[in-house]
Parts: C-alpha cells; structure tokens; sequence
C-alpha cells in the first residue's frame, strides 16, 4: 500500500486535512483510501446484535452487509501490525491516508497550527517528513502551505509512492 500517515496533536486538523485530500484526490479521478487509527480499545459493534455475537463466539473475520456497505470485522494480529491484514482491501487504492499511527509503516507529515499554542511534534520526534501549516515554524524540515491543497494532494501522492 502507498501509505501516508497524517500525524499531529490533538485539534491541529488531521481529520479535516484528510477530508480535504480525500475530496481533492477523488475529484481528480484517484481511489483512495483512509484508516483511522485510535491507540485506544474501542469496540466497534454494537453488543448484542448478531454480527457482535457471531465474532465474539469466534468468527474472524466476522461482516456484516447492508444494502449500501460493508461492515468487516478481523482480530488485530498479534505485535500490532494490521497493513498486511488489510492491504488486499486497498489493493485499488493509488494512496491510503492514515490518521494518526506514527509509529507505522511509510512516510509521515504532521499538520500544526501555532494557534494551538503547543510545539510541532516534529521538534520532538524523528521521522516526520514535512509539516503542512500556514504558520512558520523554526524547523529543519519541509513546510507545505495547508490552504493549497490541490499542491498538498501532488505532494502527498509523491511522498507516499516515493517510500
């Protein structure tokens, strides 16, 4: 898979970079693909209908269908790892943006906003790419401008196939 993972702090705009991309990539005509990736447990069914009971009597992969999408349910596999897992879904897609997950495979620009009030991760952690913001930043690496995401888009899909 050509990931790209959108990294940041909380309320810095990862999700609504990842909207835009998305949008952007799309209209042009891309398959693309997104996982939201959480640190937390979280349970994605609902307990007690059917589907929820199936998978915890052991089915895996469990789904569920409806008449316009598919739910799929798979156990993590053990160590974390879930890109192998999941990469025959994705198969088709020209880019895969990651929310968050910045210990993962493949490349990682983090978006920031001063306004936050708290220091790029960047200046913290090594591994990040480029920082996608329109505020400066006293940083040694790239900074893409955040209000031109056609450019954003170009950028991303190169970064990630690069990798």
């Amino acid at each position: 898979m050509n990931l790209l993972h959108v990294v940041g702090r909380k309320n810095h705009g990862k999700t609504t970079l990842i909207l835009d991309l998305v949008a952007e990539l799309t209209r042009q005509g891309r398959r693309v693909g997104t996982i939201k990736h959480s640190s937390h447990s979280h349970e994605l069914d609902t307990p007690g209908k059917d589907s929820h009971r199936q998978r915890l009597a052991g089915a895996d992969p469990a789904a569920i269908v409806a008449c316009d999408l598919i739910g799929l349910y798979v156990r993590r596999p053990e160590g974390g790892e879930y890109c192998a897992r999941l990469a025959p879904l994705f198969a088709d897609c020209e880019l895969v943006l990651v929310e968050g997950d910045i210990e993962g495979p493949g490349p990682k620009v983090e978006v920031w906003r001063a306004a936050m009030g708290t220091p790029p991760l960047a200046a913290e952690r090594a591994g990040i790419a480029a920082l996608i913001s329109d505020d400066e930043a006293q940083l040694d690496l790239p900074r893409w401008p955040r209000c031109d995401v056609a450019r954003l888009a170009a950028q991303a899909l190169a970064l990630a196939a690069g990798s």
